[in-house]
């Protein structure tokens, strides 16, 4: 229940056109009347959905990691999901125009 370290790939982007602050779950932009997930750890604004090219994170996209933003900005740096790396909403916004689907990803320790 980490987040995996090593060489990752940009899987897939979602959630170019929704507005800064979207809450998806299961990879869909909630409506703003539709009830909140029964979690802490909101994906929010924009999701880059990361595959695993290592051995030892080849499960990664079945493992649902993103990077993707958060509503607790305060804890950015610090550990608190279950694997996904977050971002400031602003931040994940900007890197999501800046990179495709296929962009290679490192995540060190």
């Amino acid at each position: 229940m980490k987040t995996p370290i090593g060489q990752f790939r940009i899987a897939e982007k979602i959630g170019g056109d929704s507005p800064t602050g979207t809450i998806f779950r299961s990879r869909v932009p909630l409506d703003p009347d539709q009830p909140l997930p029964h979690t802490e750890d909101l994906v929010m604004s924009r999701i880059l959905w990361l595959d695993g090219s290592d051995e030892d994170n080849a499960n990664t996209r079945d493992r649902y990691i993103y990077i993707h933003g958060t509503r607790h900005e305060d804890k950015i740096g610090t550990p608190a999901s279950c694997g996904c790396v977050r971002m400031r909403n602003a931040d994940v916004i900007e890197l999501f125009e800046l990179v495709d689907e296929g962009t290679p990803v490192v995540i060190e320790e």
